[in-house]
């Protein structure tokens, strides 16, 4: 009957009967709206008032594509985007016609030009630089800018395979979040850390205990460990995953129940103390063979004090053998806003601070650091260098190398470049092997730069940078250089 009766259905008939569904459809928003009690505008605009919410979630994305600047855009600008993209797709860095940085703005960096620069011929290549060289298996990391922590869950398994893919092509490290390591974090044969979060996820026993079983099965197929006190996003702040986002195989890598939310600890239930955090750093080393160290936000110059201190009571071997210190600015999939906003100092004060410390201490030379917190551009990570770092790490830098296109739905799992979802129609978008040819060509060209920038100040390579090769702008028409702003420490503590 049914069936007769849409054949029989003219081309008129079938708009009289769209409209009658569009007219008894807006009268029932309309009597839903008018009798509703939960939102103003629509009672007493009915129907026109789901107009202002509609615009108001769209608004973010008209503001990105058409009405913000290249540079006034956060998280991330236009400018700083589209200079990842391209050269992720290996097309460099080039302009025409001038730069829209403006350098009279607070906080611009300006490298020091020499003037006299070296030759090419004189130029010199990045050396490799050991982490944790009295292990029973130290670290011999190649690259200066690696890719920091993302887990599996967090993001898909398409941009593990391709990040992975793309470390082991371009020689960096890849940092494997605190969601435990997966089949394909090893695909692509890179150097892998492994970041033992506070829920211990892939180490755990069946109470939630670190499991040096698991330790020692782990350390197979990872060059070191970082054992993750705190997060720019969200420091004091344990990772949470959806529920929706917790599939059999996360479940079963990370030993928790399928399709239930995620939620680590704020903090790890064994370390209250600098104390405590050196015995689980020498645990994790004693058992694993492999170099350790932790990553943290920091607050003040309080912390690395209290950590120096105990070291040298109990003797420099017991050190960590690398920092990760993440600035305030850094990213997640998911954190609480006002602890983005609001919480930890930014990489720019951390930094120069946590080397001061462990200069102060005399540990700078013990202990590799690591920096994280925005850093995706070539003259940020040179800033670092400058600053003290010996390697940078960044996980939404490598995001952009992926297609990513900041709409910021990572915790929705409706990412439409299929990075941050498991909806596999979306991942569709995600080709594996050339997302991971951009990765290459990502790690490639900031590398370059960075070198481009050292060889502008007369230095042979990047790892020769020092704090009286950057100037930061004060002011409009003043600037002062990084030595000036946070002059070098000498030791004054006993070792």
């Amino acid at each position: 009957m049914f069936e007769n009766f849409f054949m029989n259905l003219t081309w008129s008939d079938g708009v009289q009967y769209l409209f009658y569904i569009l007219i008894i459809g807006l009268s029932w928003l309309f009597l839903h709206d008018v009798l509703q009690k939960g939102h103003a505008i629509q009672r007493n605009y009915p129907v026109i008032g789901h107009i202002r919410y509609m615009f108001e979630n769209m608004g973010e994305y008209f503001r990105q594509y058409w009405f913000a600047s290249d540079r006034e855009e956060l998280p991330f600008n236009r400018a700083t985007r589209a200079w990842i993209y391209r050269t992720a797709k290996g097309l460099g860095g080039l302009l025409g016609f001038g730069s829209t940085n403006d350098l009279r703005e607070s906080g611009s960096i300006i490298f020091v030009n020499a003037a006299y620069p070296m030759l090419e011929e004189e130029f010199t290549d990045v050396q490799p630089v050991v982490i944790g060289p009295d292990c029973k298996y130290p670290f011999e990391a190649k690259s200066i800018f690696n890719i920091s922590g993302m887990s599996y869950g967090a993001i898909s398994a398409a941009a593990v395979r391709a990040l992975s893919k793309g470390a082991g092509a371009a020689g960096i490290w890849m940092n494997t979040g605190e969601g435990g390591i997966s089949p394909y974090h090893i695909e692509g044969q890179c150097d892998v850390i492994y970041q033992i979060g506070t829920a211990k996820y892939g180490v755990r026993d069946e109470a939630g205990n670190l499991s040096d079983e698991k330790l020692r099965a782990v350390s197979k197929h990872v060059k070191a460990f970082e054992i993750k006190l705190s997060q720019g996003a969200k420091p004091g702040r344990g990772g949470v995953l959806p529920g929706g986002k917790v599939t059999a195989e996360i479940a079963q890598i990370r030993g928790i129940p399928e399709g239930k939310v995620s939620s680590s600890p704020n903090r790890h239930k064994e370390i209250r103390s600098a104390d405590d955090l050196l015995d689980m750093i020498n645990r994790v080393r004693n058992v694993t063979g492999k170099p350790v160290g932790f990553k943290s936000v920091l607050g003040s110059d309080k912390f690395p004090k209290d950590l120096c201190e105990a070291i040298l009571k109990r003797g420099i071997e017991c050190a960590p053998d690398f920092i990760t210190v993440d600035g305030g600015e850094g990213g997640t999939g998911a954190a609480p806003q006002i602890l983005s906003d609001h919480v930890g100092l930014p990489i720019t004060e951390s930094l120069p601070l946590l080397v001061d410390v462990l200069s102060e201490y005399g540990l700078r030379e013990r202990i590799r650091i690591v920096a994280s917190g925005k850093l995706v551009h070539s003259a940020k990570v040179a800033w670092a260098l400058c600053a003290g770092a010996d390697f940078v790490v960044s996980a939404r830098g490598f995001m952009f190398s992926l297609g990513c296109v900041q709409s910021m739905q990572c915790h929705k799992d409706t990412c439409p470049t299929g990075i941050t979802t498991h909806s596999k129609y979306r991942q569709r978008g995600l080709v594996v092997a050339d997302k991971a040819e951009r990765v290459k060509e990502y790690a490639y060209w900031m590398c370059y730069e960075v070198n481009v920038l050292a060889h502008s100040c007369g230095l042979g390579n990047a790892r020769e940078f020092k704090r009286e090769h950057i100037r930061i702008v004060q002011s409009p028409g003043v600037s002062l250089s990084l030595d000036v702003i946070h002059p070098y420490r000498a030791q004054t503590k006993n070792s």
